[in-house]
């Protein structure tokens, strides 16, 4: 059974930073692509940061040079990390996996079928 697991979330003050990880398991495909999502109560789930199995890499306007997302492969960990934070990027953030294609935006939220559990980022100003 696929299974993703987020950890790193937690309170942090603006300006300040963390990393977020998303541990899968159980995948059998050897190809898939990752992205992480986030959503605040009310809005709909948002894309953030997503990577294709070749190693291309979105980014929302947003957080375009202050967040950076990467793999590794030998953990089968996803990683985001998340600098410069602004009380705006306060939201519960999920990763996402699904298998490799590029005929769909990594931030096509339906073309995932695996989701984790989600952890909370906490933004103070």
């Amino acid at each position: 059974q696929v299974q993703l697991v987020e950890s790193g979330g937690g309170s942090v003050q603006a300006g300040g930073s963390l990393r977020l990880s998303c541990a899968a398991s159980g995948y059998t495909q050897r190809q898939y692509d990752m992205s992480w999502f986030r959503q605040v109560p009310g809005k709909e789930r948002e894309g953030v940061a997503g990577l294709y199995s070749y190693g291309g890499t979105i980014y929302a306007a947003s957080v375009k040079g202050r967040f950076t997302i990467s793999k590794d492969n030998s953990k089968n960990t996803l990683y985001l990390q998340m600098n410069s934070l602004k009380p705006e990027d306060t939201a519960m953030y999920y990763c996402a996996a699904r298998g490799s294609t590029l005929a769909r935006s990594l931030f096509v939220a339906g073309t995932f079928d695996t989701w984790g559990q989600g952890t909370q980022v906490t933004v103070s100003s």
